[in-house]
């Protein structure tokens, strides 16, 4: 193995979730305040961070195809190699066999561990290989730096980990059980946030709307409570949550999407399958029809709300009549969006073992008709918001010439042209529709 040096550089390369994409976030603030600067594009980083997801198939291969992509890329002729850290759930689930196979790694660390990132770089940096993939998830957010983050749309953690036990998921082994950041901590970083300029925040959480607290007069509330005291926040304009599990979407919860007007009008809200046979073996807590019906009551506190959802194909067992009733889901609640995926085993849950695993060519066959349902809904969607005013943030620059690309509060994408600058909210009115944008022109 090369020699290493500490590092001076860094770049912290996320995949998967939004919750990734935060924990990238934070884990780059940290190590800036350790003196490193983040790598510019196509610069070599003396540390590179691999922040990884194992929700989807072949994902720690995945890994290791970067890693060494990594090494065949670095370019100093001077013995040198960079200090390369897996982080993140793969590093969560794979641990000291990621060690044994990658001799290039000099760092595994979990989730909930990377706030002890600058301690683990020393010891790398003078010769060590470390692991850290223990779970002390308060410990985490209290020993990382104040936020840096500037720009309009900012990811604020709230919740972490999972009780639900899905059977097809890895979650609760990798992020370790379901707790929540203390209230007056999430108010307070809100706060860093509005300051530095952001004008939108997304809660984060594997279970968002589990999350629960004291305010600062000592009553218990839950999320709609944390909800309507960011909405306090006088240049905070827009809120928004992810990801939410049906169990625990409470009364509370639905009257605030009709009451609290800075709650943009959208709900991702899996329901993974329409068959009830399917949802029990996956471990699901509703049915097709209580979903239904939760849908229907979010509806009424807000008509114009947007919905969309997760859908797994080809569960183990999956018969035709249960594919169907998946479509016919879909089809009932003319989801905005929604993503869709082949199952795949993923090692150590309950459904990697089951009997009737279906076949590939079955699953692709079903994907590809669910997906066309779901695109269809996502246009008709979209073209029904055609003729339509509404404030959209304005995100970045677009490819043309005076054009800019944000967000409406239905979380669609939409351009238009002006004289605007990021984090501007504009009044618009949406002219055509795709299915994955729109065009619009300011009012």
């Amino acid at each position: 193995m090369n020699k290493v040096t500490t590092p001076k550089s860094f770049r912290v390369k996320s995949f998967g979730c939004q919750m990734n994409v935060y924990d990238g976030e934070r884990m780059a603030e940290l190590l800036g305040a350790q003196g490193m600067e983040a790598a510019g594009e196509g610069e070599n980083a003396d540390l590179v961070v691999l922040n990884t997801c194992h929700i989807r198939e072949k994902a720690a291969e995945k890994v290791y195809s970067d890693i060494g992509r990594i090494v065949k890329d670095w370019d100093d002729d001077d013995g040198s190699s960079p200090l390369i850290a897996v982080a993140g759930c793969v590093a969560q689930a794979e641990g000291e066999e990621i060690m044994k196979r990658a001799k290039d790694v000099r760092m595994v660390v979990g989730p909930q561990a990377y706030h002890r990132l600058p301690e683990m770089i020393g010891r790398a940096s003078a010769g060590e290989r470390v692991t850290d993939t223990d779970m002390p998830a308060e410990a985490k957010f209290g020993a990382l730096p104040a936020r840096r983050k500037r720009a309009p749309s900012a990811f604020l953690t709230v919740q972490e980990g999972c009780d639900k036990f899905c059977t097809y998921c890895v979650v609760p082994y990798t992020r370790g059980a379901e707790i929540s950041r203390p209230y007056g901590d999430l108010i307070d970083e809100a706060q860093k946030l509005v300051e530095q300029g952001a004008r939108e925040i997304t809660l984060l959480g594997q279970n968002v709307n589990a999350w629960t607290g004291e305010d600062a007069k000592g009553r218990a509330i839950g999320l709609d409570g944390l909800i309507r005291e960011l909405a306090k926040l006088p240049d905070l304009a827009r809120i928004r949550y992810t990801t939410s599990h049906p169990n625990d979407m409470t009364d509370a919860l639905i009257a605030a999407h009709g009451e609290v007007e800075k709650l943009m009008p959208y709900l991702h809200l899996p329901v993974q399958a329409g068959s009830d046979p399917i949802l029990a073996a996956m471990n699901r807590s509703h049915t097709a029809e209580s979903y239904i019906r939760l849908i229907e009551r979010v509806r009424e506190a807000r008509p114009d709300i947007a919905i969309s959802g997760d859908f797994i194909v080809g569960f183990p067992g999956e018969t035709d009549a249960d594919f169907e009733a998946t479509l016919q889901m879909v089809d009932t609640i003319r989801y905005a969006a929604a993503f869709s995926f082949k199952y795949s085993p993923r090692p150590g849950t309950p459904a990697a073992t089951m009997g009737d695993q279906i076949a590939g060519d079955v699953m692709d066959e079903r994907l590809q008709r669910l997906q066309a349902a779901i695109t269809r809904d996502q246009l008709a969607f979209n073209q029904a918001s055609v003729g339509k005013t509404c404030q959209v943030l304005v995100e970045r620059k677009g490819r043309r010439e005076g054009q800019w690309l944000g967000k409406t509060p239905w979380l669609q994408s939409a351009h238009f042209t002006g004289d605007y600058a990021v984090g501007d909210l504009v009044d618009v009115e949406l002219l055509e529709a795709g299915p994955n944008s729109l065009s619009a022109r300011v009012c």
